[in-house]
C-alpha cells in the first residue's frame, strides 16, 4: 500500500520548547485520519508539517512520496487540499464566496487575471452546495458568518481535485446544523473511493464524520496512541489524552465522551 504521509522520529523546537516530540507516523492510501488532543498538543505543528507548510527541527517528513528539504514544496502543494484559519486570514473579505473556491485552481487566495472556463465555476458551485453553501455564490467572504466561512473553505479545498485534504478544526464556529450538514458532506466523502486521503484535526470526538478510519492522538507534542478508530478511540486512551476520566461511547458511527466517576 503506498505511504501519503511518513513521519521519521520528528521533533519541532522553537527556542528552548518543544512542539512536537519524536513523532512517528504513517498514512496510507485509502485510509481516512483525525488527529485527535487538547489545546498545545501540537495538532497545528502536525498538519503543517503534513501540507508542506513547516519543516522540522529533527527528522523527516514525507509527502505524498517526496521529502520535505529535497522538493519544490510550491509544486507539492497544489497537490494538498488545506484548510485552516490561518489561510482564511489571507482571503481578501471582498472576494465573491464563488471567487474564494474557484481562485483555489491556481493556489491563489484572491482572484486576479486568471481566467475559469465553465467547467471550473460549474465544479465550485457544486462544491458550495455539497456543503450547503451554494445559495451564499454571490455574496463577499467578510459577510458570511463564521461557520459559512469554515463551509465555504472546505468547498475551496477540494477545489484542485487535491490527492491529500487537510482540515484544520472544519466544524469550529458552526451552530449545531451547520456541523451536522459538514459532518453528513464529510461523511460522504470518506467512503468515496474516489475521494483524496484525509486527513481531519478536532478537538472534540463528537465531529468525527462517520466513515474514517484511523486515528491519532496527541499530548504535550508525543504520541499516546495510533492506529485503527475502534482501537484508539476508547476511554484509556482518550483519558490520557486529555488527563481526566473520560467515558467514550460509539453509536451509529459517531463517538461521544463525558467526564466519568
Amino acid at each position: 500500500m503506498a505511504e501519503v504521509l511518513e513521519f521519521s522520529h520528528v521533533s519541532v523546537r522553537r527556542g528552548n520548547k518543544v512542539i512536537v516530540d519524536d513523532v512517528t507516523w504513517q498514512v496510507d492510501d485509502g485510509e481516512r485520519w483525525v488527529v485527535l488532543g487538547p489545546n498545545g498538543a501540537g495538532k497545528t505543528t502536525i498538519i503543517q508539517l503534513a501540507a508542506g507548510r513547516m519543516f522540522p527541527t529533527r527528522g523527516t517528513v514525507a509527502v505524498l512520496g517526496e521529502r520535505l528539504g529535497a522538493v519544490d514544496v510550491a509544486e507539492l502543494r497544489t497537490r494538498v487540499g488545506f484548510a485552516s484559519a490561518a489561510l482564511a486570514e489571507r482571503i481578501p473579505g471582498t472576494e465573491k464566496v464563488l471567487d474564494v473556491v474557484l481562485t483555489a485552481a491556481y493556489g491563489m487566495t484572491g482572484r486576479w487575471r486568471e481566467e475559469y472556463d465553465e467547467a471550473d465555476v460549474e465544479r465550485a458551485h457544486e462544491l458550495l452546495a455539497a456543503f450547503g453553501v451554494g445559495g451564499l455564490a454571490e455574496r463577499r467572504f467578510a459577510t458570511l458568518s463564521e461557520g459559512e466561512r469554515k463551509r465555504a473553505q472546505v468547498a475551496r479545498s477540494l477545489m484542485s481535485d487535491p490527492e491529500l485534504l487537510i482540515l484544520d478544526e472544519p466544524a469550529s464556529g458552526l451552530d449545531l446544523g451547520g456541523r451536522e450538514v459538514l459532518l453528513g458532506a464529510l461523511g460522504a466523502l470518506a467512503v468515496d473511493a474516489h475521494a483524496p486521503i484525509l486527513v481531519l484535526v478536532t478537538h472534540h470526538v463528537e465531529e468525527i464524520p462517520p466513515g474514517f478510519t484511523h486515528g491519532l492522538l496527541l499530548r504535550d507534542g508525543r504520541v499516546e496512541a495510533a492506529g485503527e478508530l475502534g482501537d484508539v478511540m476508547n476511554s484509556d486512551h482518550l483519558s490520557r489524552t486529555f488527563g481526566m476520566r473520560l467515558v467514550v461511547e460509539h453509536r451509529d458511527g459517531r463517538y461521544t465522551a463525558r467526564a466519568g466517576s
